[in-house]
């Protein structure tokens, strides 16, 4: 072997050291291996780089855990399918937010449904995010469309949160529901509605979100699981999933950053069709 060292050009102790820097990274990967199972059975459709921005390994970069990872096996099936939760009504309040520049929380909240499929039924999950945290400040997942459920989602947010500046929606029958609202107004709440799913982008993304990386590769079995299911993807999304457009912190972690305004600098976002300038 010391022959074959010398004729390669390396030393013996040069192969020992770069033997034990080997297996040194090979436990820390087993490791991580480990900490990213965890992961994605809390999170079932976090991506690969989602997945490197909520470890945060310190001892191999981006592009190469991207890599290492896609060759474990780790890349997501990509799975589309559609099915209408929107009617809308003749009554409806104009775009307000296009073009708005907005530096804070609780100044535009935006809300959708979509529909999650349990064998031969469908169930509806509504969401409320905040445009400016991301945080899904309310939700309700039922078996019907009915505007009681949005009632429900809209009380919700505001037990635990400011209600906003402007609540912006599509032009779904649920949103114009009288009832609805008499809520939004009681809390000096306006109302602002898109014509297209572009201009309701930040809430349909949720849905994707929250239907797609969780919910459907879960697969609850019953209405019961369904909830308790949702209940914990909320929890994952607001309080763990790191966001791009908020520093790849969580909702939760940027809005207590938000708090501390003297050690952290709030930036505006502006609002068109279907992105963010930060």
């Amino acid at each position: 072997m010391n022959q074959l060292y010398e004729t390669i050009g390396i030393s013996k102790q040069a192969v020992h050291q770069y033997a034990k820097r080997q297996a040194i990274f090979d436990k820390k990967v087993a490791d991580l291996v480990m900490e990213a199972d965890q992961l994605r059975e809390a999170h079932p459709g976090c991506g690969v780089e989602k997945m490197y921005d909520t470890l945060r390994p310190d001892f191999i970069g981006r592009d190469r855990f991207v890599s290492l990872f896609m060759a474990l096996g780790y890349r997501l099936k990509a799975k589309r399918n559609y099915r209408r939760t929107t009617y809308s009504s003749d009554v409806y309040y104009p775009n307000l937010i296009k073009g708005m520049k907005i530096k804070g929380p609780s100044l535009i909240w935006q809300s959708d449904i979509t529909y999650i499929r349990i064998g031969e039924k469908f169930y509806y999950a509504v969401f409320i995010i905040d445009v400016y945290t991301k945080k899904i400040v309310g939700y309700h997942v039922g078996d019907h469309m009915r505007a009681t459920a949005n009632i429900k989602a809209l009380k919700m947010a505001f037990k635990d949160h400011k209600p906003p500046k402007i609540h912006h929606s599509d032009r779904g029958s649920q949103y114009i529901y009288h009832q609805y609202i008499d809520l939004l107004r009681s809390e000096n709440c306006e109302i602002s509605m898109a014509k297209t799913a572009q201009d309701n982008a930040y809430a349909e993304r949720i849905n994707r979100t929250i239907k797609n990386d969780y919910i459907e590769l879960w697969q609850p079995s019953s209405f019961d699981e369904l909830k308790r299911k949702m209940k914990k993807a909320v929890q994952h999304y607001n309080n763990v999933r790191p966001h791009n457009h908020i520093g790849k912190m969580s909702p939760e972690e940027f809005e207590k950053k938000l708090l501390m305004k003297s050690t952290f600098h709030q930036q505006s976002i502006t609002i068109f069709n279907n992105e963010i300038n930060v």
